[in-house]
């Protein structure tokens, strides 16, 4: 990358509404967002993102397509690591082990996964995150603890967490005698700190939680966005929402079971990135009523 082009993209990212929906589109990548979600996630304003977006896609950041009535936007995470290369080429004069945290970005970051995946001597941890952590979060920390009990170790928590279980969330899982005393909404907060689970793999099922600014998880763990529409929203009679919450159940164990099946130890980190982005993209039940 010429010194011209790389002060062309950091100009555009020097803008604290455009570094801040780039950092969005980052958090979502490889999904696109609607440029209304977009306004909506960050409470900006539709003439403003339009001239922000604007720049970012001039500078080669972001790209947009339309789809129906709708413009969508992504990172250009190939733009974002040349940008990257660019700026760590001949870093400290060459020594490797001076240069370890950069190296990590790219190369050999999930070493220990893999490796405890061949050896069979850890248990891989892995947190669902939603913003309330009331409902779906916690089915799927509930279903991979048990569909993949010998592998992983699943927790759930939430930027917000709400006050206790969805009462239908626990009446679905009950049903199936999936055991629940332990299932309560928890801070992400609990799992940065000293003392923390290493994770390995971090789950958003919440569009919400998929635009907040994650925090800095310990492990450096892998990540995709498995978003699936609340069953809390919906309405009609008691059966009817327990309806929905079922349908919430049967998405999630789908899902949890193609992650749980994966042939990790056997995978490069780029195949397995795609797989997991893949499985967060099996179409999920339409939105309730």
């Amino acid at each position: 990358m010429e010194s011209e082009l790389a002060i062309e993209k950091l100009s555009a990212l020097a803008h604290d509404g455009r570094l801040e929906i780039f950092r969005l589109l980052v958090r979502r990548s490889p999904l696109p967002v609607a440029a209304g979600d977009i306004a909506a996630a960050l409470g900006v304003r539709a003439t403003t993102l339009s001239n922000q977006l604007t720049q970012l896609e001039a500078a080669g950041l972001v790209a947009a397509r339309r789809e129906g009535r709708s413009v969508l936007y992504r990172a250009r995470i190939d733009d974002l690591g040349a940008l990257l290369t660019f700026l760590a080429a001949e870093c400290c004069g060459g020594k490797p082990e001076a240069c370890a945290p950069i190296n990590n970005l790219t190369a050999g970051r999930y070493d220990a996964r893999r490796e405890a995946e061949m050896s069979h001597e850890r248990v891989m941890n892995v947190l669902f995150l939603c913003t309330r952590n009331s409902a779906r979060s916690l089915l799927a920390e509930a279903i991979l603890n048990k569909v993949g009990a010998r592998r992983f170790k699943a927790y759930s928590a939430g930027s917000h967490p709400g006050g206790g279980m969805h009462p239908s969330a626990k009446e679905v899982l009950e049903q199936r005698d999936y055991p629940v005393d332990d299932l309560t909404p928890k801070s992400w907060d609990e799992f940065r700190g000293e003392g923390a689970p290493v994770l390995d793999f971090v789950f958003t099922v919440c569009d919400d939680a998929a635009n907040e600014p994650c925090p800095a998880w310990p492990g450096g763990p892998m990540s995709a966005h498995w978003g699936i529409p609340d069953p809390v929203t919906a309405t009609g009679t008691d059966t009817e929402r327990q309806v929905a919450f079922n349908q919430t159940f049967g998405m999630i164990h789908r899902r949890v079971s193609a992650f749980a099946s994966l042939p990790m130890g056997a995978l490069d980190d780029l195949t397995l990135q795609k797989r997991l982005d893949d499985i967060g993209q099996t179409k999920p039940a339409q939105p309730f009523a």
